[in-house]
């Protein structure tokens, strides 16, 4: 190439980099504008209009129930450049007091309700239905319309009046009942050379055995069983009795795989009906009292929870509902619970003298021991002053059991998983892998002989093991001891039921865990009561942490994307994504010297299709 060529091929490099910049940049702008548009709203600035008289529309597809309404992400709730669409999160007691407000409200002709891809977990769906059951007291009826009914989105469906699917082919209804996934990998782990090295109390601390073994422990397969068991106890009670059949005919349904198509559904008496979509608009209208769906105005349920779901901040008494949500964590993370961050607002609320109960709403799966017990050191010094209700989420176990087992009342939905009453360390060892793969020699020069016990870098020995598994015993104590003082047992009962073990609400209230199956609301109204005022017309209730404002969001997605994170998204969805995960967590931990060795965490979540 002589030098004319070669400053063309230059030139035409440096012009299709500048097209590219300008596209981006147009593309940022854009980016910002939608966000700012998204922020406009989410701020209230322009909150929405209703017409005066309507049907609700509840769309699952559209929102995620959540432990509290969020202003809308900066990036999720942009439309998908796939299929425009855009997931609202709305705050469960919320969405509960906004159907309280559609039955009492006369605009408000009935509810339709569409399940088809309902992305909330099973515990949501519980409280959820409740409420929907408490609504059909007002006389106004809920009417359901599927294409796809799954187990747990039927479980939601069948609180209706009425259930109608479509009467095109194509639909589709899986009925499968309800399953969990447990991965294990040691055996990938021992290719890369990793040692992960568990000790743990408690024959069910299950918590690790994905890192240590290749298929699961007796006692971790029959909690597992035990637990899906009572889940799908609940599910096929409450849904058969909505359809006015039997259980068992229920379950042979499924275990027999008869529930295929849309004719099924009528002919097991899961529906009322196969309706096209031109008849589904004629039977909307109808019970809207309309002569056509043209004249049937619809009211989206976010918008109906925005403009008719109002604090009371003219009451001088306040309630305050703490949100414990997600991992208990040692380092300020405002997306988990950090425990000297969530202990600094628990002191807060103590030291408000407005604020006459608390509903402490754990919704936890566990996590680091040091951390839990900072906050439960904060829980109790206001359990002193003031009463403290415990309300249980989708998981209040291991951590999440441990912050709130000395509260005055306990409620759990009956699908909440809870205990887990143990503790493990697991500690992983690259040794191996540094030798083997990455051929790197370690040569360790130290002060003591266990001066790199926790460099990573060699497996234990046997005086080290022993070292940490009392240490670990001695934390279990401690746990059994605490749950035995809060809820009045001796040490002999509750490490009969403890061991590590997960526990549905429904047999945790049995075993005396918890007092009472309620749901959220259910634990505000009791607290109100023991406040010493019933009306919860009479309170301010208060949350707290309050959510991330929109502008805290866009500033915690802007500092994201760092490499680390984008070497584990590339491997989402598989075993990798695991392992990488743990990885970087560790090294994360241990190179900022705050390494916590015990934890007290659930080890693994239930999904619900």
């Amino acid at each position: 190439m002589d030098t004319k060529e070669f400053f063309k091929w230059v030139l035409a490099v440096l012009c299709g980099l500048l097209i590219w910049g300008i596209v981006k940049f147009i593309m940022f702008i854009m980016m910002i504008g939608s966000i700012a548009s998204s922020a406009s709203s989410a701020t209230g600035s322009s909150a929405p209009i209703l017409p005066k008289e309507g049907v609700l529309v509840m769309d699952m597809s559209t929102f995620a129930l959540a432990e509290q309404t969020r202003e809308d992400n900066p990036f999720g709730s942009i439309p998908s450049l796939q299929d425009g669409s855009a997931v609202a999160s709305i705050g469960l007691l919320d969405a509960v007091n906004a159907i309280h407000k559609a039955a009492e409200d006369p605009g408000v002709k009935y509810i339709y309700l569409k399940t088809d891809n309902a992305a909330s977990s099973l515990t949501y769906l519980e409280e959820l239905r409740k409420t929907l059951t408490d609504f059909r007291k007002s006389g106004k009826p809920v009417v359901v319309y599927g294409e796809a009914f799954t187990s747990g989105s039927y479980y939601l469906a069948s609180v209706a009046d009425k259930i109608y699917t479509t009467s095109h082919h194509g639909g589709n209804d899986f009925f499968l009942g309800i399953s969990g996934r447990m991965i294990f990998l040691k055996d990938l782990l021992d290719k890369l050379g990793v040692n992960y090295q568990l000790i743990r109390h408690g024959k069910y601390k299950s918590a690790g055995e994905m890192y240590a073994k290749n298929a699961p422990s007796p006692e971790n397969m029959e909690q597992n069983q035990a637990m899906i068991d009572s889940m799908w106890e609940t599910i096929e009670e409450e849904t058969a009795s909505s359809r006015d059949i039997s259980v068992d005919s229920l379950n042979f349904f499924i275990e027999n795989l008869t529930i295929s198509y849309p004719e099924d559904m009528v002919k097991h008496n899961l529906a009322d009906g196969l309706l096209s979509m031109e008849e589904l608009k004629d039977k909307l209208a109808s019970l809207a009292s309309k002569e056509k769906y043209k004249d049937v105005k619809f009211i989206p349920f976010k918008d109906y929870v925005t403009a008719k779901v109002k604090a009371n901040p003219g009451a001088k008494k306040k309630i305050a509902i703490i949100y414990a949500d997600g991992n208990i964590v040692e380092q300020d993370d405002p997306n988990n619970i950090s425990g000297n961050r969530f202990s600094s607002v628990i002191a807060k609320v103590r030291a408000d003298s407005s604020v006459k109960a608390v509903v402490f709403r754990v919704n936890s799966p566990g996590g680091t021991v040091l951390s839990a017990n900072k906050i439960k050191e904060q829980i109790d010094l206001t359990k002193a002053v003031k009463p403290v209700i415990a309300s249980y989420g989708n998981y209040a176990a291991s951590g999440g059991y441990w912050i709130s087992s000395n509260c005055d009342h306990i409620f759990s939905d009956a699908t909440t998983l809870t205990g887990s009453i143990g503790c493990f360390s697991a500690i992983p060892e690259f040794g191996k892998t540094l030798k083997d793969i990455a051929h790197v020699n370690i040569t360790p020069v130290k002060s003591h002989k266990h001066s790199d016990m926790l460099s990573l870098t060699r497996p234990f020995d046997a005086e080290e093991t022993q070292w940490m598994q009392d240490y670990v015993d001695d934390i279990y104590t401690s746990f059994v001891n605490l749950v035995a003082e809060g809820r009045g047992k001796t040490y002999e009962s509750v490490d009969s039921i403890a061991q590590g073990r997960v526990w549905t609400g429904k047999d945790a209230l049995k075993i005396g865990l918890v007092d009472e199956i309620g749901t959220l609301e259910d634990a505000l109204r009791y607290t109100a009561s023991v406040a010493g005022d019933s009306d919860l017309d009479n309170w301010n209730v208060v949350a707290y942490p309050k959510p991330m404002s929109f502008m805290e969001q866009l500033k915690q997605q802007l500092g994201k994307g760092n490499k680390e994170e984008v070497m584990v998204n590339a491997f989402a969805g598989t075993p990798l994504e695991y392992v990488a995960k743990t990885l970087l967590d560790w090294q994360k931990t241990w190179t900022k010297g705050n390494g916590d060795l015990v934890f007290a965490r659930m080890p693994f979540e239930i999904e619900v299709r």
